[in-house]
């Protein structure tokens, strides 16, 4: 099962890998069933959002990027439309989709309100918590 994992995960995960979100995370790169992907606009957003909110923080956060990249696949972000975007209000969320679409993902793990609240079903967006009741 194949999983994208989205910029607000890995935030969290890497803020804490004990909160439930650090939980999900865990348990998607160190289960053998899972097959953790992340696209490039995951990478550049994670660095500049935990420059912006957690500069005290950038230590740790380079280690646990240095440690999870070794656990995932970085997929491109293809260039052109899919007809599901217009389901996601945020148009910086739309690569994700794209991404997660063009390397056939199963889930894209997500609490990003944009994605679950929208209607999309392959790949199938879930949170922490679903995650983790998997």
């Amino acid at each position: 099962m194949k999983i994208l994992i989205d910029t607000n995960i890995l935030i969290s995960a890497a803020y804490s890998r004990k909160s439930p979100v650090g939980q999900a995370f865990n348990k998607a790169v160190s289960n053998s069933v899972y097959e953790c992907i992340i696209c490039e606009q995951t990478i550049e957003e994670f660095w500049r959002i935990a420059n912006r909110k957690f500069p005290e923080h950038i230590s740790d956060f380079e280690r646990f990027m240095a440690q999870a990249l070794l656990l995932m696949e970085i997929v491109p972000v293809p260039t052109g439309i899919y007809p599901d975007e217009k389901e996601i209000r945020d148009l910086k969320d739309r690569p994700i989709l794209r991404a997660a679409i063009n390397a056939n993902a199963d889930i894209l793990l997500t609490g990003d309100k944009d994605f679950i609240e929208s209607t999309i079903t392959t790949p199938q967006i879930m949170t922490a918590a679903e995650f983790i009741a998997l």
